[in-house]
């Protein structure tokens, strides 16, 4: 049994705050480049080009890439030969609560939806575990912004609805959402399992590479199709029109009920942070 203390998963939670929050990951950035010596429309390349600027800053200076630093989900994969010493709810509060202070992170996290009242250390996070074979705590911060969080969706399609209807709600959720989430975006899709875990998978799909395609070639190429579709709305960067609405669609899937087809797309803008350690 391997024991790993609640101080420790502390310091490290406070530390990918920070990076998280200023460190774009590489697939995102080669992709952004990408777009833009590839991008026809001029305004539309300049906008890229003044994203590349911004995350090149933010990096070289270890500031913020966006005002909004995000509600803090935490996503540990807990070996099942790993003892943690300590309160582990609390360890990855305490990190979050140090990270967004020490690293000067605004705080977006209000106590109550109704009552708005700020919580003032951007505490509690979001946190999702899952129990994994081996002797290793895995954690990854994905600090979300609500201007992109707003625009996801969920639709319990009926199984009759099909591969079509998938398509459909992908590409009407993306439409919908416009300029609002700061294209251009990464679209997270979830497939299958209920109400709530295809919003989980939804989630964990902005997670995954975009250079990686989904090992199904069934959903690898749905991926590529619903990318062209998606950048054929023309939306362009932070809305101004072009050929590059979406950087990738990244889609998970899994077993679901005979009679559903549960559906979730959660959007977010290019700046899809991410970052992890082992412990």
């Amino acid at each position: 049994m391997k024991e790993i203390s609640a101080e420790d998963i502390t310091s490290v939670i406070r530390r990918l705050c920070m990076e998280a929050n200023s460190y774009l990951p590489d697939d995102i950035k080669g992709k952004i480049a990408t777009c833009r010596m590839t991008e026809t429309w001029n305004l539309a390349k300049n906008i890229l080009g003044v994203i590349e600027e911004n995350f090149s800053v933010a990096e070289n200076d270890f500031v913020p890439i966006c005002q909004d630093t995000g509600v803090a989900c935490v996503f540990l994969e807990i070996g099942q030969d790993v003892h943690i010493n300590g309160d582990l709810r609390e360890a990855v509060d305490e990190g979050v609560r140090q990270g967004y202070t020490d690293g000067y992170l605004r705080k977006s996290v209000v106590k109550d939806p109704l009552d708005r009242v700020n919580t003032g250390d951007n505490t509690p996070a979001m946190l999702y575990t899952e129990i994994v074979p081996g002797d290793e705590l895995k954690i990854t911060v994905a600090p979300k912004g609500f201007g992109s969080e707003n625009m996801s969706a969920i639709k319990m399609l009926k199984p009759s609805d099909g591969i079509e209807g998938v398509k459909k709600f992908i590409l009407e959720t993306v439409e919908n959402a416009g300029p609002n989430p700061c294209p251009p975006i990464v679209v997270g899709v979830g497939i299958g399992g209920t109400f709530d875990k295809a919003a989980l998978l939804a989630k964990k799909a902005l997670m995954r590479s975009t250079d990686v395609r989904n090992g199904d070639k069934l959903y690898a190429d749905l991926e590529e199709e619903m990318l062209e579709k998606i950048n054929a709305l023309g939306i362009g960067p932070q809305g101004v029109g072009g050929a590059t609405t979406a950087l990738a669609v990244n889609i998970e899937k899994m077993p679901t009920h005979i009679a559903g087809l549960p559906v979730a797309v959660n959007i977010n803008c290019h700046v899809a942070r991410h970052r992890s350690a082992v412990l």
